[in-house]
């Protein structure tokens, strides 16, 4: 009887999976957080990040905190966003999967 060997993915191959199939989607890799804020929306934690060398927010939800990861380097995958605040058109980037380096 044959073996069956079963390919698991890892978190790169997920994240190349994913650009292939959604053309919008940006993938970067060993990104330097300089800043990182939490706060409360309703039932979910909103997750501001800036990276470094980069004037734009990323932003993700999560239902519990996150440690801090002002310092840490990231491998995100977003894609960009307009928000309206204050009557204003922000850019920003929705991160839809986030992996601490």
């Amino acid at each position: 009887m044959p073996s069956i060997i079963k390919k698991t993915l890892t978190s790169k191959n997920a994240a190349i999976n994913l650009v292939k199939k959604h053309k919008q989607l940006i993938h970067s890799e060993n990104m330097k957080v300089s800043s990182h804020v939490q706060r409360e929306s309703d039932d979910w934690i909103v997750n501001t990040l800036m990276l470094a060398n980069l004037d734009v927010p990323f932003k993700y939800k999560r239902k519990k905190l996150y440690q801090c990861l002002q310092g840490q380097r990231v491998n995100l995958t977003y894609y960009a966003e307009t928000e309206l605040v204050a009557g204003f058109s922000i850019e920003v980037m929705s991160v839809v999967r986030i992996k601490i380096s």
